[in-house]
């Protein structure tokens, strides 16, 4: 999973929200764009569980948010695990971030990737070597 992007949340769940605009549109050159690279981007079992809740509250059926959800399972896959608990501490305590947010962080930094596209996190910060971009500023 080295070198790939991480993909938060909020980049997903644009892609697939017809009522949000520009960020939609946006969003949905970015995830093409992406299954298109040699090294596909990595997300993590936080990432699809918010984006199925956040999808199924708009009103999206189960079943297609299962299936897509199954569609971004091919890219690597970050576990929840004890050990990513504890990177997870570890980053909210050297970076005060939320635990969400930490969680990210870690879950970036555990799959190799030095980049992770999301609107939340701080855009062009740099944690220790992962970098946040904002694919929509």
């Amino acid at each position: 999973m080295a070198d790939s992007v991480f993909i938060d949340t909020n980049v997903l769940v644009y892609a697939h929200d017809l009522d949000a605009g520009r960020k939609h549109e946006m969003a949905r050159q970015l995830i093409k764009a992406l299954w298109s690279k040699p090294v596909w981007p990595c997300i993590s079992v936080q990432v699809l569980q918010e984006f199925a809740v956040t999808l199924t509250r708009k009103g999206v059926s189960l079943q297609d948010v299962r299936e897509t959800a199954r569609d971004y399972a091919a890219w690597g896959v970050v576990e929840n695990t004890v050990p990513l608990l504890e990177a997870a501490l570890d980053e909210m305590a050297r970076w005060q971030l939320s635990f969400w947010d930490s969680l990210i962080l870690a879950a970036a930094r555990e799959a190799g990737s030095s980049v992770i596209y999301s609107e939340d996190l701080g855009a062009g910060q740099d944690y220790g070597g992962v970098r946040v971009e904002n694919p929509f500023a």
